[in-house]
């Protein structure tokens, strides 16, 4: 479990570590032809002291932190920002606190239906525990990217692609939106709380099919949107059909049998939902000749 350290300040330290190292030098320089040993021994023991104090001091940044350990034993984490002094036996390394992006790269793999994708993914990280960054993993850094890797090819699998396939899916990979990212992130932080790490942020900055297969789900798509258009046309031209036959004979503009009226909706849908403009025939005679 991590525990905060907070060192005495080093600028104590560092004035002591410079009297001690210029005394020394003057005790080893220039009191030896007084004392003779005496000023020898003491020379050597205020240099040792100078280089004990120099040892102990650190710089910790901001959003930065050192963690100390002595002889095995972990002692805490720094935090603290500045100049500051420690234990000159203690063992630090340093630990980043900074939000750091990591952008995975583009995973091949299959989603529930089986149909082979590229899916990728911008994830923000931050390290929130110290003692299990340094500790509970071997290279927390490293950790990351492996377990990113392996929660994006989780969420491509336990949802389709789309619902082309799969109708009655509520959620899919290419709507989903929020939803996706948000149980990818949950996702994330359960893998990656035993490092100590925190996700801020992970979304799905690349989703589509494998080359493989794009081709064809790319004419799918555009049969798709072909068959919807032509429904929605041939439903709008049935409706003005009714109207307008509704008002001819509302209106008594003229009277029609059975038969006009069948050669009129032919016409009418002809005109209505034909791809190009229909060209006009005049007919000199009477319907029935």
């Amino acid at each position: 479990m991590e525990k905060i350290f907070k060192p005495v300040s080093g600028y104590l330290a560092l004035v002591i570590a410079v009297i001690c190292f210029a005394g020394g030098l003057v005790m080893l320089i220039g009191g030896t032809n007084l004392f003779g040993g005496v000023a020898a021994f003491f020379g050597i023991l205020l240099l040792l002291v100078s280089i004990f104090s120099f040892k102990g001091i650190m710089v910790v940044n901001p959003n930065h932190s050192r963690v100390c350990v002595f002889f095995g034993k972990y002692v805490g984490s720094v935090k603290e920002n500045g100049l500051l002094w420690v234990n000159p036996f203690y063992s630090t390394f340093k630990i980043s606190l900074r939000a750091q992006n990591l952008e995975s790269a583009k995973l091949k793999v299959n989603d529930k239906l089986g149909n082979p994708i590229e899916i990728a993914a911008v994830i923000v990280w931050q390290v929130q525990d110290t003692y299990k960054a340094a500790f509970e993993v071997a290279d927390y850094d490293h950790y990351v990217k492996v377990q990113s890797e392996a929660a994006i090819r989780h969420l491509a699998t336990t949802y389709p692609y789309d619902q082309f396939e799969d109708e009655s899916a509520s959620i899919t990979l290419r709507d989903g939106g929020d939803k996706v990212n948000e149980m990818l992130e949950k996702e994330l932080n359960e893998r990656l709380a035993p490092a100590g790490i925190i996700i801020r942020e992970a979304r799905i900055s690349h989703l589509a099919y494998a080359a493989e297969i794009a081709g064809a789900m790319l004419q799918r798509q555009q049969a798709t949107a072909i068959v919807a258009a032509r429904f929605k046309i041939v439903e709008g031209a049935v409706g003005m059909v009714e109207l307008a036959l509704e008002q001819l004979s509302k209106k008594e503009i003229v009277k029609l049998d059975e038969e006009r009226k069948a050669a009129m909706v032919s016409n009418l849908m002809v005109v209505l939902c034909g791809e190009k403009g229909a060209q006009p025939i005049l007919n000199t005679g009477t319907l029935y000749q």
